[in-house]
């Protein structure tokens, strides 16, 4: 099963012909199950081979950001029509670049133009605004002078002193009109007063239409001014004051004839310049339409070029052959694919050389593949977050599938609550394609549709629960009828009509009549409620809890089988096993002996689950009597579970205190001795460590792949594979009839031959065997499992308290809010708050039950998988499998995607 475990992986080696190895590359991508490695670690980006086509794309690839960010600015939207372009052939490069160069030039065209139009289109609307604005204000004093000299003596505050004369007829004033920002106006004010000492009369009005910046577009708010003064001193002080603010000065007539006729002038230019401008926008928009309908396409082209060639730079290149040689990781069941899209890259190109697949046997440990769909996808990257499985262990995630949701719905159980949580995924699920196309930003809601059926699930598994607890929105549902009548009970009485009452089975309970599917109804309003509840999901939470574990430990056995290890069968899994079993699955035992053993009439005598299991380690089977409901002590003949309980709790004890040395001493103990003896055998003396590099093996091949067979005659290795054919003429293996030339093992170094064809192990240098470290690292092993048996028991039993917390944290909410409306006495005040109560307990419903409640539940599931579930049997020190492919590409929305 693919997904049990991670898929075999295997190790080859293409030669591909220089004039095929692009197309062969990019069939690879689309395919995407090949996983390349780099044999140029050492060498530098710059000084790769195909650098300079790299470059080229990153050229084309910065025309095509400054075309999307104009596209943009014009508040185009780049839709995803589902491209999927095949990568260009190298030749339709140049095509490309030319075509990205000319919409680029085009487009820096226009906007220079359109810019300096708009730059041109702002100052004749400000020196509009300041004929508009001065003759208005020469309008209000009718042209003289000496009003304007009055109000300037107004505004400092002087009679005969200060820019006029002693003769008034002989004053001469000068002025200068411009425009300002209007957040420099005030400091522009100051200045003024400041530098000129008050000789100055200075005047602004606000021009109540923003104009346009003619680069960045955004609008610019200013004021037009106009400054009076006396002389050439003052007027050269005022042009560089207002130079330093950046101001705009504009000429100004001082007749009002001329500025009627200059301001004619000003409109007809505004008039004309509006109408180029509108072309110019025009012109613009067409061409960022055409670039809009294609630049999608055009940016999976170029990613693909550009990841092409990355890919081709891993490659070595032989001169000798003109080829070049690859290595790379791809899943076993996918060789025929990968030689498919190898012939279809020769047939794109033209090629008439075939392209060459060799297996190769190495020790590197492959990385780890697993298939997955859309649906395992989410529950895959819960395992992962924890660590990658290493390669063929045991993948958690098929189990997660089932108990991930299921411990969630434990600790969420409410039938309400899920069926809330179970619709919106079902939202989700049935919208995806739709959400999926729209590419939100929105991590928080990125990270739900990510997970829409592990909410499904998790949803679907608490209306489970909650229908086990009979806990609907903190309420009962009495779907079959309760069990529970009064001891001198008449078929009209029931429990119903008492307000308060204490559940007690000797009297209450009828036998031979359980409720039949989860709680019975009666228990919601008894006293004890909470008492019961507690002893029942403690129970359930210690049950779910220590099966888990063991189905932990079991699974490690597969992983001991499958890797061989023999020895951590008997040393470790079996010693683990009889420690859980004896000491935490004997208390699961008890706990359903005790359910199935003592009905209601006899509860008053069952023996405490805890006090029975305190003795089992103090070897005691003192037991104090038990107390009936009235507080009375009832004497109680039986004072054990079951005959014999006593010698059989000894003797789990004593299996459980034995497995532990076993677990800690035979495993090192034993592979010293293995060590020792390989020593010996080798010549060399035991805790000598060897300074000898080990050199490759050869090895047959028909032991490493049966398409090898042993010639009996010449004892040769041939290869008996119908992709490669010996040629009775010269004698060489033709690989779809061409020749083989030779062959490169995992370093790059050529090796000899020894027939037609040899595979070789590449070994590395074994580590020299430390007994302290074997014996430290069982220690810690050894520890961590029996002192976890213990806490990961403890912590199993947050399932209980969640669950608890859940609960009451609901019947909270509907008693403190949503039931005081139903209480009112008077009804229309009680059908208006129904409604502001009921919109009040839903949004803290959604807010902190089903959003705060359940990240709190998910996280403690988290927990439980992580740590007490998979550290049974899960190392999780793998690495991913990375392949090349163009899926990636297509789902981002542009180049801005990538930074």
């Amino acid at each position: 099963m693919p997904i049990f475990r991670s898929e075999e992986m295997v190790l080859c080696q293409f030669f591909l012909q220089s004039e095929a190895s692009y197309a062969c590359v990019s069939e690879l991508g689309e395919l995407g199950l090949v996983q390349f490695k780099d044999l140029n670690p050492n060498v530098n980006a710059f000084q790769r081979k195909f650098v300079n086509e790299v470059r080229r794309c990153e050229e084309m690839e910065r025309k095509l950001r400054y075309t999307e960010k104009e596209i943009r600015k014009e508040k185009l939207k780049l839709h995803d029509q589902g491209e999927n372009p095949r990568a260009p052939a190298p030749k339709e490069m140049v095509d490309l670049e030319a075509k990205f160069e000319k919409i680029e030039s085009e487009l820096r065209e226009v906007n220079t133009n359109n810019e300096a139009l708009k730059k041109n289109f702002q100052e004749l609307s400000e020196l509009k605004e300041v004929m508009t604005k001065t003759q208005m204000f020469f309008m209000a004093h009718g042209e003289d002078l000496h009003s304007i000299v009055d109000d300037a003596h107004r505004a400092m505050g002087q009679e005969d002193t200060g820019i006029v004369t002693a003769t008034q007829g002989s004053v001469q004033l000068g002025f200068v009109a411009g425009v300002i920002p209007r957040e420099k106006v005030p400091g522009f004010e100051r200045l003024l007063w400041f530098a000129c000492r008050g000789n100055v009369f200075l005047r602004h009005e606000s021009i109540y239409q923003a104009l346009e910046d003619p680069v960045s577009g955004d609008p610019v708010y200013k004021d037009v001014f106009i400054i009076f003064f006396q002389g050439e001193q003052l007027k050269n002080k005022v042009k560089k004051i207002c130079e330093g603010f950046k101001a705009s000065l504009y000429p100004c007539p001082e007749t009002p004839q001329e500025r009627d006729e200059m301001l004619r002038g000003v409109n007809t230019r505004l008039e004309d310049l509006k109408t180029v401008l509108s072309q110019t926008a025009d012109h613009r928009h067409r061409v960022l339409v055409g670039a809009q309908k294609e630049i999608r396409t055009w940016i999976i082209k170029l990613e693909k070029i550009k990841a092409i060639y990355h890919t081709l730079n891993m490659f070595n290149f032989d001169v000798s052959q003109n080829s070049l040689i690859a290595e790379c990781w791809c899943p076993s069941s996918a060789l025929n694919e990968v030689r498919t899209a190898l012939k279809n890259g020769e047939l794109l190109s033209g090629s008439t050389v075939p392209s060459i697949v060799q297996m190769m046997q190495t020790k590197k440990k492959p990385p780890t593949f697993f298939q997955t769909n859309k649906f395992t996808k989410g529950f895959q990257a819960i395992v992962d977050a924890y660590g990658v499985a290493s390669y063929t262990e045991v993948n958690p995630a098929l189990y997660t599938i089932i108990t991930f949701p299921f411990l969630f719905a434990i600790m969420f159980g409410d039938a309400g609550h899920g069926i809330i949580m179970f619709a919106f995924g079902l939202f989700m699920i049935l919208n995806e394609k739709k959400f999926t196309r729209q590419r939100s930003d929105n991590e928080i809601w990125n990270t739900f549709l990510g997970g829409r059926y592990i909410i499904t699930l998790m949803g679907l598994f608490s209306i489970y629960t909650g229908m086990i607890y009979n806990d609907i929105f903190s309420k009962s549902a009495n779907i079959f009828g309760s069990a529970w009548r009064m001891g001198d009970y008449n078929e009209t009485t029931t429990l119903s009509e008492y307000e308060e009452y204490t559940l007690d089975p000797i009297y209450f309970f009828r036998n031979g009549t359980p409720y039949p599917f989860g709680i019975d109804p009666m228990w919601q309003p008894a006293k004890n409620k909470i008492a019961f509840l507690n002893s029942l999901k403690m129970k359930l939470a210690v049950i779910v809890g220590i099966s888990q574990m063991l189905f932990g430990i079991c699974l490690s056995l597969f992983n001991h089988l499958h890797f061989r290890k023999y020895l951590s069968i008997f040393v470790e899994f079996i010693p683990e096993v009889i420690f859980l079993g004896c000491l935490f699955m004997y208390l699961v035992g008890l706990i359903f002996y005790k359910w199935v053993t003592f009905d209601a009439s006899e509860s008053q005598c069952a023996p405490a689950l805890l006090i029975q299991y305190i003795n089992m380690f103090m070897f005691s089977s003192k037991l104090p009597n038990s107390t009936a409901s009235s507080g009375a002590l009832v004497p109680c003949s039986q004072v054990t579970f079951y005959p014999n309980q006593q010698t059989l709790q000894y003797v789990f004890v004593i299996c459980a205190v034995l497995s532990a040395p076993v677990l800690l001493l035979v495993k090192p103990l034993v592979l010293r001795s293995r060590h020792n003896r390989k020593m010996l055998l080798s010549g060399r003396a035991p805790g000598v460590k060897s300074t000898e590099a080990l050199i490759p093996n050869e090895v047959t091949a028909e032991q490493v792949n049966p398409a090898f067979q042993k010639d009996e005659e010449d004892g040769n290795v041939k290869q008996v594979n119908p992709a490669f054919q010996k040629d009775e003429e010269d004698g060489n293996v033709k690989a779809d009839g061409n020749t083989v030339s030779r062959s490169v093992n995992s370093e790059d170094e050529e090796v000899p031959h020894n027939g037609p064809t040899s595979i070789f192990l590449v070994e590395e240098e074994e580590d020299d065997f430390e007994f302290g470290e074997v014996f430290i690292h069982q220690a810690i092993h050894t520890i961590e499992f029996c002192l976890g048996c213990i806490s990961h028991t403890a912590s199993y039993l947050r399932l209980w308290a969640l669950s608890l917390a859940h609960a009451q944290l609901s019947e909270v909410l509907w008693q403190m809010v949503f039931s005081l409306s139903l209480k009112m006495d008077i009804a229309y005040i009680g059908g208006i708050a129904v409604f502001a109560l009921w919109f009040a307990w839903a949004n803290l419903t959604i807010a902190v039950l089903l959003l705060m409640e359940g990240l709190s539940a998910f996280l403690h599931t988290l927990r439980l998988h992580w740590v007490e579930f998979q550290s049974k049997f899960y190392e999780g020190d793998g690495v991913n499998f990375a392949p090349f492919t163009f899926k990636e590409l297509l789902k981002m929305d542009s180049l801005e995607d990538l930074k």
